[in-house]
């Protein structure tokens, strides 16, 4: 019997799941940077900007972006390790990682980029100074296995930052409903002529973890130290473990 999992608020196979997350990826991928700017007020900015101050990345360290799409965590972890360091963007889509590509060489960053999946990762293990994963999280089928492949690829004493959209706080769900299922597949459509897309954004973020629940399976896969920090009342948290 084939195995079921969640894509959006539908139940499918899960060989159907990641051929229709490429195919969301795909259609959003040319405008995937402008609807970012639209959906978040440009606060998105700011939550990578405190992602990349709390890594504690300096000269010379090793981090691999994963799922990093068009790159924006890279570019500045490339700014902050300096030719010294090393910078690896990943995506397992290739519109987007094609995107990041480009962006990294128009600012003059002769960055490695490598098309892979999160579950498998293709880099050594106790190499990489700082994983991250911002805002891809939630599209993986098999979370658990992704968290164990970052754990294996840190070296000891290295850290793993997990910027994901999360719970909001209680007091604003009902505003925050309105504007995530009709506001936002509103503006896909105007912007990206594309609303499903934007619809399975909004329901995937509700189908993603809680602060607590993923705290505990990032635990789970061998992390220690594990905290998290909510960022605009909990429409976006940044949880951080640590390899001892």
């Amino acid at each position: 019997m084939k195995k079921t999992t969640h894509f959006g608020f539908k139940t499918v196979e899960e060989e159907e799941k990641a051929r229709k997350v490429a195919d969301v990826f795909d259609s959003v991928a040319s405008r995937y940077d402008l609807m970012n700017d639209l959906m978040s007020a440009g606060m998105h900015r700011l939550w990578k900007t405190f992602t990349i101050a709390l890594s504690g990345v300096g000269p010379g360290a090793r981090v691999l972006d994963i799922a990093g799409g068009t790159a924006d965590l890279s570019l500045k972890f490339a700014e902050k390790v300096g030719p010294e360091g090393r910078v690896i963007l990943t995506d397992i889509n290739n519109a987007m990682l094609g995107r990041g590509r480009d962006r990294m060489l128009d600012h003059g960053f002769r960055m490695d980029a490598a098309q892979c999946d999160a579950e498998k990762l293709p880099f050594m293990s106790n190499y990489f100074d700082c994983t991250t994963v911002a805002f891809g999280l939630r599209n993986m089928t098999h979370k658990d296995m992704a968290l164990k492949e970052m754990y294996r690829v840190l070296r000891p004493g290295g850290k793993l930052m997990v910027l994901e959209f999360s719970r909001v706080w209680k007091p604003l769900q009902g505003a925050y409903d309105f504007y995530s299922f009709k506001v936002l597949p509103f503006m896909g459509q105007l912007v990206a002529n594309d609303s499903e897309s934007y619809r399975y954004l909004a329901e995937s973020i509700r189908m993603h973890p809680s602060q607590e629940e993923l705290k505990a399976m990032m635990e789970e896969a061998g992390f220690e130290r594990v905290e998290y920090y909510n960022l605009s009342a909990g429409v976006v948290a940044l949880h951080v473990g640590h390899k001892l």
